[in-house]
């Protein structure tokens, strides 16, 4: 189960989830945050995991063109890479439909950052996705060892990922805290 509260701006996006589920008859938790930039370059990424009594806290801070530095540290395994994957959510898949905005039938590959929180994997990954219309998108490891036709509503949110993942509910809203003092928000 995730909460993901996305909010967009003329300055670039602001992304926080929390994501809770089982593995392995564990329970797991995950709170992630992710910034991006006006072009949906993925600039910041927070991600605070607790899963068989262990608590990992990574941060990658990026300059949306594939320069990244992890926990202050520069990180040259993720030269290229521009967007995240975080295997537990969809969302991840909307950074690279946003940001590449294909048009009908066509293809982009691309690099990411892969992060497989139950397995305790980050890595550099080769994905390909296509535009087959509005709404649908194949995506495909690279090499093609997976593959899988993903639908997404017209802000490029997953809608249905076919096995793992399907959309319960969906609020659209204006509402802002910052516009409310501590009395009102109680």
């Amino acid at each position: 189960m995730e909460n993901c509260l996305v909010k967009v701006t003329d300055a670039g996006s602001e992304i926080t989830s929390t994501i809770i589920g089982h593995y392995h008859e564990t329970i797991y938790k995950v709170e992630y945050l992710i910034k991006t930039n006006q072009n949906w370059e993925t600039v910041f990424v927070e991600i605070n995991s607790q899963h068989s009594n262990q608590t990992d806290l990574m941060r990658f801070e990026g300059d949306g063109k594939g320069n990244w530095m992890s926990n202050g540290k520069k990180a040259d395994q993720f030269n290229g890479c521009i967007d995240v994957d975080i295997s537990l959510t969809p969302f991840t898949n909307t950074l690279p439909i946003r940001r590449l905005n294909l048009g009908q039938n066509q293809t982009q590959e691309i690099r990411v950052i892969y992060c497989d929180l139950l397995e305790r994997q980050i890595k550099s990954v080769q994905q390909r996705y296509t535009c087959l219309s509005k709404t649908k998108y194949r995506y495909e490891n690279v090499p093609k060892d997976f593959e899988v036709t993903i639908e997404v509503d017209e802000s490029g949110l997953v809608v249905d990922y076919p096995s793992l993942f399907v959309r319960t509910a969906a609020l659209k809203s204006n509402y802002h805290w910052n516009n409310l003092s501590n009395n009102e928000a109680d």
